[in-house]
């Protein structure tokens, strides 16, 4: 039996809430729990207050071979609970962003808006200067008659 460290939502429309659970791997989001570690609340203002987390117990799932999902794993590392699962994580993103910056492409959001705007400017700075050789263009022949 494979044991998760997984986010259970709960709270109602447009206010989450979630519980840290140890979950069997094999049921769904909302399955059979195992064991509750702590919960997190996206809303709470005040940071420290976000996370609330048993590190007794998030620690000894952690040595019984229990993976955490990813964004448990950021979780815990909030807490202050280190585990191999982040290094991991950190690592193969860093490798994917060397991969795709040496094909030139954007790899974050804000790289993708930059080349948007890029090219808009590029397109408007075309659009000015086929403006610019039209007039010269349409004021030769007025001249001439």
């Amino acid at each position: 039996m494979s044991v998760k460290l997984r986010l259970v939502r709960m709270g109602r429309r447009h206010r989450p809430f979630f519980r840290i659970n140890a979950v069997d791997g094999r049921t769904p989001r909302n399955g059979k729990i195992l064991e509750t570690i702590g919960h997190y609340d996206p809303i709470e203002k005040d940071k420290s207050k976000q996370v609330v987390l048993n590190t007794e117990k998030a620690k000894s799932w952690l040595e019984k071979g229990a993976i955490p999902t990813a964004s448990v794993a950021e979780l815990l590392l909030r807490a202050g609970v280190k585990n191999k699962f982040v290094k991991e994580m950190v690592s193969r993103r860093s490798k994917a962003r060397i991969l795709v910056r040496k094909k030139g492409l954007p790899f974050t959001k804000a790289e993708k808006e930059a080349l948007k705007k890029k090219a808009e400017a590029e397109k408007e700075a075309l659009k000015k200067k086929a403006e610019a050789e039209k007039k010269p263009a349409e004021a030769k022949p007025e001249q001439k008659a």
